[in-house]
Order: structure tokens, then sequence, then C-alpha cells
């Protein structure tokens, strides 16, 4: 590995931006196609794996007494609801399904890519483009299913005088077409720019001359990232609640 960090000339040629490159788990060369099985479909698919194990396998015995596991699920799951609840109010505790949901995907997802040599899903625009665009479209066809052309309130603010309504309108319209666009970026720019921040810290380790200060770096960045998964899990699910109150609840 100090080979690799050394580039010729003495200096330091490692590649923070390597670990964030898509390629196929089986066969040789770098070519992607829709069917192919990656390095994203596999930790895409371990962080299903680990939220059924967590949410459905610790919990099937459901013992009066809970174990870890039971405990950790139940404390997500109150979580969750105690969320949905105080933003969206009752009307919106129907949706909580697809918000824990949202959020149980997004904390694994986050936490799977803090392990040596893992591939950080959350960290690809594709990905959280996704899940903030799904978001969009899902409160916006709800919000006109449920209050009908009454929905359009959302962006007439009546509260204000009447010249700036016209001027404020625009406004929130501009504002709420790019909600999926800083829904998604939001969440794959923080994962991208910590991991990266890591690996250079990691690339430092390898000189012997700054080596202690370089491990005490890593050692702090990966912290701030053990905080940085969750506390983005949680902005990403506290949007969505506040996106769907919106629409459950479009008049200023």
């Amino acid at each position: 590995m100090a080979d690799e960090a050394h580039g010729e000339g003495g200096g330091l040629s490692f590649h923070p931006m390597d670990q964030f490159e898509v390629k196929p788990l089986f066969g040789g060369g770098y070519d992607v196609h829709w069917y192919t099985i990656t390095n994203v479909t596999l930790w895409l698919a371990l962080a299903i794996l680990a939220i059924i194990g967590l949410m459905v396998l610790t919990t099937s015995k459901r013992s009066t007494v809970p174990g870890r596991g039971q405990s950790i699920a139940e404390l997500m799951y109150g979580f969750v609801y105690k969320m949905v609840e105080d933003v969206t109010g009752k009307d919106g505790i129907k949706y909580f399904p697809y918000i824990m949901t949202l959020f149980m995907f997004i904390l694994c997802a986050n936490f799977l890519g803090l392990i040596p040599m893992s591939f950080t899903t959350t960290s690809h625009i594709a990905v959280t483009a996704i899940l903030g665009f799904g978001v969009f479209f899902a409160v916006t066809i709800l919000g006109f299913v449920k209050n009908g052309a009454s929905f359009l309130g959302l962006f007439w603010v009546s509260s204000a005088p009447l010249p700036l309504r016209p001027v404020l309108a625009v406004i929130e319209i501009i504002s709420y077409f790019v909600r999926p666009v800083s829904h998604s970026i939001r969440l794959a720019g923080n994962m991208m720019a910590g991991h990266a921040v890591l690996k250079v810290f990691a690339g430092f380790a390898q000189v012997a001359a700054i080596a202690p200060v370089a491990i005490i770096g890593v050692m702090a960045i990966y912290g701030l990232e053990v905080l940085v998964s969750a506390i983005q899990a949680y902005v990403f699910t506290i949007l969505t609640c506040v996106y769907l109150k919106d629409a459950l609840h479009p008049h200023h």
C-alpha cells in the first residue's frame, strides 16, 4: 500500500475518489450495463438484508423483555413514528411505513458504507435521486389527490400583502421544484465528501513523518462520519415529513 501511495519521484499519488467507482462484481473489464451485477448492487442488497435482520428477525419472537436487537428495532420504530406524528399530525400516520422504510434504508446504507473496503451507495446521486424524486412525485400526486386544485394554495401566501403575493408565488414554485434536487444532493454530497476526506487522511497515514497526526485525523473524521450518517438519515426523513405535511395541509 505504501508503494501505491507514492508516485514517481516520491510524491503522493493516492486517489480518494476511486472508492466511488462502480465496478462489475463478476468478469473482467469495466463495462456496466443495466443488467450488470456491480458493487452497488451488492451493497444495496446488504442494506436490505440488514433491515430485514434488524426489523424482522430480531423482533420475530416479540419477547416481553426485549434483547438488544429488538430494543434497537423498537427504538427506531418509536423514533420515526413520533417524528411522523409530530410533523404531519394524525393524518400522516397512515404513511408511516413508507417513511420508516426510507429512514431505515438510508441509515443502514450509510452505516454499511463505514465498513472498511465497503461501498457507500448513498454517495451516488443515482441512488439518492431515486429516493428524492420518489418522495417528490409521491407527495405531489398525494397533494392533488387529497386536495384537488386547492393544493395550488401551497404556492399562494395569503398572509402576505397583495402586491407581494405573485412574487412570492413564483419563489414558492421554484423552491418547490428544487426540493427533489436539494433533497438528493444533500445526502449524496455529505456522504461523498466525508468518505473522500477519510481516504485522504488514510493516504497521509502511510507517510511515516506525519503518520501519527494522520491516524488521529482518521479517527476524528471517522467518528464524525458516524454522526453524519445518522444525521443525514434523520434530515432526509424529517424533510420527507415536512413535504408530506404540505401535501396534506397545503394552505399557508
